[in-house]
């Protein structure tokens, strides 16, 4: 049945955008954490990625969550001298998160979420008046 289908597949979607939101929260709560250690590095943003695949079993393509990859962007640098963890210039390295960027990436990602819930119950309400057809 396509109903059923379209309700697995919005499920992938589902299950993919929570994982994205995970890891864009773990990168807002560490953007302004530095590092461990003089000379460490600071946390470095996340990146997640998706991919497809075709389920055998529904006979349709669904997405999953990919690996998440590390951003090798540059990190910021912040005038610290009393810091311990600052360089002999009295800078530290600080992540490479723009809070800014994870807020639009979220609300991007919740929106994604919110379509695929939205598919879901409007698959289930066209289930349940198919099923009140039939029963009249």
């Amino acid at each position: 049945m396509d109903l059923l289908k379209s309700i697995a597949v919005a499920t992938s979607g589902l299950r993919s955008q929570s994982g994205r939101m995970r890891v864009i929260a773990e990168n807002v709560a560490n953007a302004d954490s530095g590092p461990e250690r003089a000379g460490a590095d600071p946390y470095r943003r996340k990146i997640p990625t998706f991919q497809r695949r075709f389920d055998r079993e529904l006979e349709a393509q669904v997405v999953d969550m990919g690996r998440v990859q590390r951003d090798q962007s540059a990190f910021r640098v912040k005038y610290e001298p009393g810091n311990p963890t600052a360089d002999a210039a009295g800078n530290v390295r600080m992540p490479n998160v723009n809070s800014l960027i994870e807020t639009m990436d979220m609300r991007e990602a919740q929106r994604s979420y919110e379509a695929n819930l939205n598919l879901i119950s409007s698959t289930r309400r066209m289930i349940q008046r198919t099923i009140d057809i039939l029963r009249a």
